[in-house]
């Protein structure tokens, strides 16, 4: 087949792009990142060459809100488009630009894939949730407490719309915390995983915010993700479906786990949490529906994905860190 991933040098998307080269032809887009920062101080994009190395496919550089990006990807005939570009970072304040970004661009793509008659499996949140009790089910309590989040779950919605009105199968992939190989090039943004092994590698207790036992994510190894995305794709559903766990753990387990698993013990760091009035103190995702129409069933646990991702942890703070 022939397969479109947008924000191909991010996280995820570059997974996704290097995954599926050993079996289709991949088209690999990307504006790449640039020193142009948001009003926060953090990057605009976090696109990094180095997320490709090894990458056998097509590249293209190019911004998802430009013409020229969307006729690319039409004149490229997709058969599948997995859409993973977006602003995702959470503190950023610019509205208008997320919004753009995010939702206008996503309008573009759905025509694409109707008059290429591809299937469209684009990257949601669980951020659409904001703080609504867990497990979080979609259609239930949907309310974000930011931008990102809203333009998340205003996507989701014209997702819908759009099914009612063409045969086009989109699919909207919620994902929890995801943490994994590939993180490293979003700086501030990156999970607590790779942030606090990072810490501790350096010889420093991690810095948690106060509380830290009682803030609970449903934190996915980003393997799961992959193989989520390739369900979707291999299914005939359409719609919106959570991709997580379905169980819930804390930032302290996080912690706790890595200086394991490191064999040291350097207690812990607690500082404020800046972020209050923003932040998910509880997520948890529902993931029967997933399991019912994809098949979806995650196979790490927090412990076996941490274990898993160690090595590659190591490897960052020995090239990238240290130098």
């Amino acid at each position: 087949m022939k397969i479109v991933v947008t924000g191909a040098a991010g996280f995820i998307g570059s997974n996704l792009a290097k995954h599926f080269m050993e079996w289709h032809e991949v088209l690999a887009v990307d504006c790449f990142r640039s020193p142009r920062t948001f009003s926060n101080g953090n990057l605009r994009s976090f696109g990094h060459f180095k997320n490709l190395l090894g990458f056998g496919g097509e590249i293209y550089c190019g911004d998802i809100c430009d013409r020229a990006t969307i006729e690319k990807i039409r004149d490229f005939e997709p058969d599948v488009i997995f859409h993973e570009a977006a602003i995702s970072d959470t503190t950023v304040g610019e509205q208008d630009e997320l919004m753009k970004v995010n939702l206008n661009s996503f309008s573009d793509l759905l025509e694409v894939a109707d008059e290429c008659g591809a299937k469209l499996i684009y990257a949601s949140s669980g951020a659409t949730y904001g703080n609504a009790p867990a497990p979080q089910t979609v259609g239930g309590g949907e309310s974000p407490a930011n931008v990102y989040g809203f333009s998340k779950l205003m996507m989701d919605v014209t997702a819908r719309k759009w099914r009612e009105k063409h045969d086009t199968q989109v699919v909207g992939l919620r994902y929890f915390n995801v943490y994994g190989g590939g993180e490293f090039f979003k700086n501030k943004t990156a999970s607590m995983v790779l942030q606090f092994g990072l810490q501790i590698l350096a010889g420093n207790a991690p810095k948690l915010f106060e509380g830290s036992d009682k803030i609970l994510r449903d934190f996915i190894y980003v393997g799961d993700v992959v193989r989520a995305n390739e369900l979707a794709m291999r299914s005939d559903a359409s719609g919106v479906f959570n991709v997580g766990t379905g169980k819930a753990r804390s930032f302290q387990d996080i912690a706790d786990i890595l200086q394991r698993e490191i064999g040291v013990n350097y207690g812990n760091e607690y500082i404020k949490n800046p972020f209050l009035g923003q932040y998910q103190f509880f997520t948890q995702a529902d993931i029967a529906p997933t399991t019912e129409a994809l098949s979806y069933e995650p196979k790490w646990s927090l412990e076996e994905g941490i274990r898993a991702y160690l090595p590659e942890i190591r490897r960052i703070y020995e090239e990238e860190i240290r130098g």
